[in-house]
C-alpha cells in the first residue's frame, strides 16, 4: 500500500502547553480502484509544547503516534484540547492523531449536496460503500506511513484508539494490517462478528427496554406526559426550524440517549420543555423545536443513517434491520397513548421511514434503499487473523451498554488472541470522556500491571 499525500500542514500553540497541527491528505476514493478519483483527508495533532530555560538543551524528539478513532459512523473529531483524555496521552509520551474519518467533519463531507453532484442513486450508492470501516483502515495505514517516513524501522507502528464505531475499525486494522500496529485500545467499541445486523438489533431493542423502564421509574410524571405530546404530534403537522417533520417516531428517537451519562435526565428536560409549552401556550415554540432539532441531528450527519447498518453487513444485505427487529417487539410497535402502559422510546436505531422526516435526508430515500438492499458487502474481519493475534489490546467494555452488545463484545474479545478486557456495570458507553480518569486508568492499568 502506498503513502497518504500531505498536502498541507500548519501548526499553532494552544493553552495547555500544547502544539495543535492541522494536516490535509489525499488518498484514492475507492482504494481497489486508485485512479477513480480522490478524497481529502483532514485531522488534527497533538503534541506538548516545550520551551526549555537552555534553548540550546531543546531536542527534536520523533514521539509515537497515537491514532483516536472516533465513534459513528459519520462523526467527525472535535479538537484535541476538547478531550479530557489528551493531557494523558501525551504526559504518556505519545503524539495524538485526531482523524476526521472519510465523509466527515473536514474529510471530503457527505452531505445530500455533496453527494448529488457525484450523480444519482446507483451512484451514489456504490460510493457510499466505500466509507465504511474497511476503507477508513486503508485510508489510516497510509497516513501512518506517511507520518512515519522519517522514523527509524522500530517506530513506525503506531498505537490506536477505537471509541464505539472506532473499535470496529481498530478490529478491521487488526484483522488486515496488524504490521502497522504497536497496541490496540477499544473503548465501548468491540464489533459483533456477525454477518446480519438484525441480530445486533434483536439484542438492542431488548436493552432499550430496560433503559426505558430505569427512566419511566425515575421520572414516572412523563408517562402521561409523553403520551400528551404524542397526540399532539398525531393531530398536527408540526415542522422543526430544519425544515423537517416532527413525526412520533422523530420524537420517540429521543431514546437514543439512554445509554449516556446523565442522559436519562437530559431526554426529561426535553419533555418538561414540551409539557410547559403545551400547557402555557397550546404548541410548542420555536426554542423548544430548535432545541430539539439539535438533539438528533441527523440533517448534519446524514452519513450516520445511510452506513449505519452497512456498517455491519459482511456479505448479507442489511435490510433495513432495525425495522425488521422492531416488527418482532410489539411493545415497541404499540404507540398506547390511552392506558397505563408507557410509550417506549427507540435507541440508535436507523428506520427507514426517518428519511421521510428529516429535511436532508429526505431526497436519499432510494440511496438509502440500494444500499439497504446491497448484498456485495466485503468481509470486514478476518477471525483467523484475529485468532492467531500478536498485538496487544486492551478492551474497556460496559456491562449496560445500550449500543454495543456486552453479549456481542464479550464474544469477539474470546476470540482476539491476547486481548484484555475490564469489564464495569457503572459506566455507560460515553465513559471515555464523562468517566475520563477512572476509564484511563484502567485502561492502561492493563497495559502497564501485571496479575499474578
Amino acid at each position: 500500500m502506498s503513502t497518504a499525500k500531505l498536502l498541507g500542514k500548519r501548526t499553532h500553540q494552544m493553552p495547555g502547553r500544547l502544539n495543535v497541527s492541522e494536516l490535509f491528505f489525499e488518498v484514492p476514493k475507492d482504494h481497489s480502484n486508485p485512479q477513480n478519483g480522490s478524497l481529502r483527508l483532514f485531522a488534527r495533532s497533538a503534541e506538548r509544547f516545550e520551551n526549555p530555560v537552555d534553548p540550546s538543551k531543546k531536542e527534536v524528539k520523533q514521539h509515537p503516534w497515537f491514532l483516536y478513532l472516533q465513534g459513528g459512523p459519520g462523526l467527525p473529531c472535535k479538537s484535541p484540547q476538547s478531550y479530557a483524555w489528551t493531557d494523558f496521552l501525551l504526559e504518556k509520551g505519545y503524539q495524538v492523531l485526531f482523524l476526521d474519518q472519510r465523509g466527515t467533519g473536514l474529510s471530503s463531507t457527505i452531505t445530500a449536496r455533496t453527494l448529488a453532484s457525484e450523480g444519482g442513486p446507483v451512484t451514489q450508492a456504490n460510493l457510499l460503500k466505500n466509507f465504511r470501516a474497511d476503507s477508513i483502515v486503508k485510508d489510516c495505514e497510509m497516513i501512518r506511513k506517511t507520518l512515519t517516513a522519517d522514523f527509524p524501522e522500530e517506530k513506525k507502528k503506531w498505537s490506536i484508539m477505537g471509541q464505539s464505531f472506532g473499535g470496529f475499525c481498530a478490529v478491521n486494522y487488526l484483522s488486515r494490517f496488524a504490521e502497522g500496529l504497536q497496541e490496540v485500545f477499544t473503548v465501548g467499541g468491540l464489533p459483533p462478528l456477525v454477518k446480519d445486523p438484525h441480530f445486533v438489533y434483536n439484542n438492542l431493542f431488548r436493552k432499550v427496554k430496560q433503559r426505558n423502564k430505569v427512566y419511566y421509574q425515575k421520572y414516572t410524571e412523563d408517562i402521561h406526559r409523553v403520551k400528551d405530546i404524542v397526540r399532539y404530534i398525531q393531530k398536527e403537522n408540526v415542522r422543526l426550524p430544519s425544515g423537517g417533520k416532527l413525526s412520533v417516531l422523530r420524537f420517540r428517537q429521543l431514546g437514543m440517549y439512554f445509554g449516556f451519562h446523565g442522559s436519562i435526565d437530559s431526554v426529561h428536560e426535553m419533555i418538561t420543555r414540551f409539557t410547559s409549552d403545551l400547557n402555557q401556550f397550546g404548541f410548542f415554540t420555536r426554542p423548544t423545536l430548535a432545541a430539539f432539532d439539535a438533539m438528533i441531528p441527523f440533517d448534519t450527519m446524514p452519513l450516520y443513517a445511510l452506513v449505519h447498518e452497512p456498517c455491519y453487513a459482511r456479505g448479507v444485505a442489511p435490510g433495513w434491520a432495525a425495522d425488521r427487529s422492531m416488527s418482532q417487539f410489539p411493545e415497541f410497535t404499540r404507540v398506547p397513548v390511552d392506558g397505563p402502559e408507557p410509550i417506549l422510546f427507540t435507541g440508535e436505531m436507523i428506520f427507514r421511514d426517518m428519511f421521510k422526516d428529516f429535511d436532508e435526508l429526505h431526497g436519499l430515500l432510494d440511496t438509502a434503499d440500494l444500499l439497504a438492499n446491497a448484498q456485495d458487502w466485503p468481509e470486514l474481519y478476518d477471525e483467523a487473523q484475529l485468532a492467531n493475534n500478536e498485538v496487544p489490546v486492551y478492551s474497556a467494555t460496559y456491562l449496560e451498554d445500550m449500543y454495543v452488545d456486552f453479549a456481542f463484545a464479550k464474544d469477539t474479545a474470546s476470540k482476539i488472541k491476547g486481548c484484555k478486557t475490564f469489564i464495569t456495570n457503572i459506566l455507560y458507553h460515553d465513559a471515555l470522556n464523562q468517566q475520563t480518569d477512572e476509564l484511563m486508568k484502567q485502561l492502561f492499568a492493563l497495559r502497564d500491571d501485571t496479575i499474578d
